[in-house]
């Protein structure tokens, strides 16, 4: 009975999954939707799976199911007057719209509790109440009142709110390339990105944590979640790694920091660049150029630090029955190199948008999960990888969708209040109208909230509030959006929530502050580069500029390359000061002059 009943959740499970992703990939498709109807429905098509999913304990399981149906019901009746909401210019009629508005909020806001922990949502009911009564608060930083009706309403009712920009990203373009990134990973992808990296890095110097590199890079920008980075590919390096005598600290560092870097590199980013879509109005053509120097800088700094690792630990390359043969690198490259190429071709040679692609190298990566790495048809595996691929999308489209919503509340009481603007004011007055020091204030929010939101909701949240001040210092809007990202990206490696590290020191086996400090070092590239696009900003000018892009490449790898050496290499006081000086001057040069 126990397991039919299973069963039977498992295929209610299922069915819903498939739901959520025809839905969407159907925007896709089916042409223009009105957007309160179909942000609604992600809303209700994502709540079972925050709310139900896996969840254990009679208490968790009622109070889950009472909140989905509220939610639902909710969005849905949202979705059904959608004609007649649209009338209302976000004003609520009555008292039964007024429920509904709460009921929303609060449904959201549990709902990023669930998914995430407390942080992200404390921080979205102290953005509420200072809407509802930072007309009590004296001074500057009180509002002049906002009246219920209409403030509710523009955020449940109206295109704004949790109904806003953000989350038509999380609807039109996050979800298609989350659902792009469960069907690759279902199949035999995740096999073929380890292959070719160890095919073409398994044999140098330190070749265990230079395929733990490549891998990363090229899993990551599909996952987007360093965590999720690290759990997959690190359970193949780091055995790996270990065998060939790597100390526990290195192997866990080289697992973190490679993996942190997959959200930053292009083509796909993670959710992080088609937010940054809406949030800049650049297109994704761009931010994807702007991106890919920047993103090389990390991991060429990354490789550097292995290398000065590896001389001093005398650590060796793959053996060779431990390199995949050629014919399994062919093959299993097939996985990922066919839906990648359709995406590719469809962005830049027919011209299709990027969710537009995505769907088509959705379907070409579904055909895919037909066969295995052995290009045989076995049925029951056929349904494992099926099932994979569905239920993943499903519970990762829920989670980000949850952030997103959460975060919109927050991106709309800045709105509303006039909040942004004066935190953006404060930050100019306090940095004295120097933008060196508005980057450091800015450096440091993105690390402490970091420390407790998803990168994207700390991105999006700090460039909210930070952005427009730097952007009246002389920042370009690109500029400061990518300084924004990477730094709200420090706290996957940096203590003291350090998610990254904290996994891979536990599947290491070893102390985390330890892996710590060796993930600091090995990935100083990831808080000298934001500056360093600062001070050389012709490296996210690659399509415009090309020479200067390519110069401004150059020096910056240079400069890490001696930083990388004195932080890791043996050298005497002497030399570390003068390689930390030559960076330094490299580095701040332009700046200096």
């Amino acid at each position: 009975m126990d397991t039919s009943a299973a069963s039977w959740r498992r295929w209610i499970w299922l069915a819903l999954a498939l739901v959520l992703v025809v839905f969407h990939i159907g925007l896709i498709f089916s042409g223009l939707v009105p957007n309160l109807v179909s942000r609604p429905l992600h809303l209700a098509l994502i709540l079972p799976w925050v709310f139900l999913y896996g969840v254990s304990g009679r208490g968790r399981v009622v109070s889950g199911a009472v909140l989905c149906a509220v939610g639902v019901a909710a969005a849905l009746w949202v979705a059904w007057n959608a004609d007649a909401l649209g009338d209302q210019y976000g004003f609520l009629e009555n008292r039964f719209q007024i429920a509904v508005g709460f009921a929303l909020l609060a449904v959201v806001i549990e709902a990023a509790r669930r998914a995430i922990g407390w942080p992200l949502p404390m921080v979205a009911t102290a953005a509420l109440l200072y809407a509802f009564f930072g007309h009590l608060i004296p001074g500057e930083f009180g509002h002049s009142g906002v009246p219920l009706r209409s403030f509710l309403g523009s955020m449940t009712i109206a295109e704004a709110g949790i109904w806003g920009s953000l989350t038509a990203v999380s609807v039109g373009v996050v979800s298609i390339f989350v659902i792009f990134g469960a069907v690759l990973n279902a199949g035999e992808a995740g096999q073929g990105f380890m292959n070719v990296a160890a095919a073409a890095a398994g044999r140098l110097k330190g070749g265990a944590a230079k395929v733990s590199v490549l891998s990363s890079a090229l899993f990551g920008s599909i996952s987007g979640s360093a965590s999720a980075n690290v759990a997959s590919t690190g359970a193949i390096t780091l055995p790996a790694m270990r065998r060939l005598g790597y100390p526990r600290r290195l192997a866990a560092g080289v697992e973190a920091v490679a993996s942190s870097g997959g959200q930053i590199m292009p083509p796909l980013m993670g959710a992080g660049a088609f937010v940054m879509v809406e949030l800049t109005g650049v297109p994704y053509t761009q931010i994807m150029a702007a991106a890919l120097l920047p993103a090389l800088l990390y991991f060429w700094a990354v490789w550097v630090g292995i290398n000065a690792y590896a001389t001093r630990y005398e650590l060796k390359g793959l053996a060779p029955e431990d390199r995949p043969r050629t014919r399994d690198v062919v093959v299993t490259s097939v996985f990922f190199l066919v839906p990648f190429t359709v995406l590719m071709l469809g962005m830049f040679v027919a011209g299709y948008t990027p969710q537009y692609a995505a769907c088509l190298a959705i379907l070409a990566g579904a055909l895919l999960l037909l066969v295995d790495g052995d290009l045989r048809v076995d049925p029951p595996k056929i349904a494992a990888r099926v099932s994979e691929a569905l239920l993943t999308a499903a519970r990762q489209v829920s989670m980000i969708a949850a952030i997103i919503f959460c975060a919109s509340i927050i991106i709309g009481v800045l709105g509303s209040t006039g909040l942004g603007v004066k935190i953006t004011s404060v930050i100019l007055e306090g940095a004295g109208g120097a933008l060196w020091a508005s980057l450091l204030l800015t450096a440091v929010a993105c690390l402490v909230l970091g420390m407790e939101v998803p990168t994207t909701a700390a991105y999006v949240i700090c460039v909210s509030v930070a952005g427009p001040a730097l952007m009246k210092l002389g920042l370009e809007p690109l500029q400061a959006h990518l300084f924004v990202f990477w730094f709200a990206l420090l706290s996957t490696i940096t203590p003291p929530v350090c998610g990254a590290v904290f996994i891979a020191a536990g599947m290491a086996e070893e102390n985390w502050i330890k892996v710590a400090l060796t993930a600091m070092a090995l990935g100083v590239g990831l808080y000298l580069i934001p500056v360093g696009m600062v001070t050389w900003p012709a490296v996210i000018r690659v399509a415009e500029d090309p020479v200067g892009a390519i110069t401004a490449f150059a020096v910056l790898a240079v400069a890490l390359t001696a930083l990388s050496f004195a932080l890791i290499g043996r050298f005497s006081l002497i030399v570390r000061v003068l390689l930390s000086g030559g960076a330094a001057v490299l580095l701040f040069g332009p700046a200096l002059m």
